[in-house]
């Protein structure tokens, strides 16, 4: 079975698809018509569905709606070359996954199908879904979140996850609702920073028939979606001025109306809320309600970035390269100890996201079945970095000839507490302060680091 079909009565476009999604290694089935695809469904169910607005016969349109009743949960994406807004909003009417006007980036394209495969096998049926833990890491801050999951599993308090992007803060919040009282009801997650301004409020709260152009009927909206469970706000800090007041009152009040709705709606949900900004910056500047912030920064979970747990990378590659080869069918692919070495000093700025795409470019791309540094990929290995194990032993190098050429004395006494200084931030880093473990880390007995601290001025820090 083709998990993603595409429809278009244009054969360049169609032409495009085909070569993109060849390259990408992903599998596909293109229609010139809805009716072939309709005709098809019958007896075939796709993953995700990406569909022209405007072809002769039967439109988009037409074809979202009837393979919704046919497949509720199935992600459908609609392209058109009229960016309008009414055919923007008979998108979304019909619960289309995103709307994706014409000219299109072909490879943000591909990302948007690759989102949208990865929530049709998470909502889809057993045979398709991969099975995996919810989130996987050793280090110190990680074991922090899953203790802080564990605590947080009969509580009912709105949480806010920060972190940049990439750092898995949906997951975080999927975990969350597994583990809550409310794990049997619905997890209805948004990103307010992908749905255009002019529908997110329809988006979050539904709208009434008739409430303006085009609503030809009533639909629920996302916190209607979410009742008795979990609603995730993704990317909370861009949400417009307008929409925070709303949310706001929601928050406090407990209830909501429908766009052009009269009849207050009681909101049982539990809010999950995301954002990789510094929403503290962003109520300084104005940008961000300063109530609505405290609303929903009840708890706050900090996810660290993959730079700062590298002791993760190996576990993580290894996962993410097993899941990989079981999704394309193939056996999974095994890095050498040098490729391993290399991908653990990167910086990963894309962070765990990034690190997936490596390893299913690996899956596809890498010649054999062991992966070695040769075998990773060019923008990989150009950016890779420059320091090697005895660097930092030049730079101290380059450091004592600097003073001595300077003709200052007591070189030693001036070094010596940097050295300590930095190993002991990184050691307390490391460990999130926790003095004992980083004692442990740096051969120090508990008190001797204790002394250290106050000798060098690091209580504060």
């Amino acid at each position: 079975m083709s998990p993603v079909w595409i429809i278009d009565d244009d054969p360049s476009i169609r032409w495009v698809f085909e070569k993109a999604l060849t390259r990408e290694g992903v599998d596909f089935r293109i229609f010139s018509s809805a009716r072939e695809a309709l005709d098809a469904s019958r007896t075939q169910k796709p993953q995700v569905v990406v569909s022209d607005i405007q072809m002769p016969g039967d439109s988009g349109i037409d074809l979202l709606q009837a393979l919704k009743m046919r497949y509720p949960e199935l992600p459908v994406i609609i392209m058109t070359a009229y960016s309008d807004l009414e055919s923007a909003v008979s998108a979304f009417q019909g619960g289309a996954f995103e709307y994706l006007p014409k000219p299109f980036d072909v490879d943000h394209t591909i990302q948007l199908i690759r989102r949208a495969l990865e929530e049709s096998r998470s909502t889809g049926a057993p045979q398709e879904q991969f099975s995996s833990p919810d989130i996987l890491g050793k280090a110190a801050s990680m074991q922090g979140i899953f203790r802080a999951i564990g605590r947080l599993s009969q509580s009912q308090a709105t949480v806010l996850i920060t972190g940049e992007s990439g750092t898995g803060k949906e997951l975080v919040a999927h975990a969350l609702h597994k583990h809550s009282p409310r794990a049997d009801k619905p997890f209805v997650a948004i990103n307010t920073a992908a749905i255009p301004k002019d529908l997110l409020e329809s988006e979050l709260f539904g709208h009434e028939k008739g409430a303006f152009t085009g609503a030809q009927a009533l639909r629920r909206g996302r916190f209607e979606q979410a009742e008795a469970g979990t609603l995730f706000l993704d990317e909370i800090g861009d949400m417009p001025a307008e929409l925070q007041t709303r949310l706001l009152r929601v928050l406090s009040d407990g209830h909501f109306y429908r766009v052009g709705g009269h009849q207050p709606i009681r909101a049982n949900i539990r809010v999950i809320a995301a954002t990789h900004q510094d929403l503290e910056s962003r109520v300084k500047q104005g940008l961000f309600r300063e109530d609505l912030f405290h609303r929903l920064n009840v708890i706050r979970l900090k996810l660290p970035p993959l730079r700062e747990r590298r002791e993760d990378i190996e576990l993580l590659a290894r996962f993410f390269l097993q899941k990989s080869a079981k999704e394309l069918g193939v056996e999974a692919k095994k890095l050498s100890d040098a490729a391993i070495s290399f991908i653990g000093s990167l910086e990963f700025p894309g962070n765990v996201r990034q690190l997936e795409n490596l390893c299913h470019w690996l899956t596809v791309m890498a010649p054999g079945q062991s992966v070695d540094v040769s075998d990773l990929p060019d923008e990989i290995l150009e950016k890779a970095p420059s320091t090697g194990p005895a660097n930092w032993v030049d730079a101290l190098s380059s450091e004592a000839d600097f003073w001595i050429g300077k003709g200052e004395t007591a070189i030693m006494e001036r070094l010596t507490p940097l050295f300590e200084k930095t190993l002991i931030l990184r050691a307390l880093h490391h460990t999130g302060g926790r003095r004992i473990e980083a004692a442990a880390l740096l051969g120090l007995g508990r008190n001797t680091l204790t002394r250290k601290i106050q000798e060098l001025g690091l209580e504060e820090a």
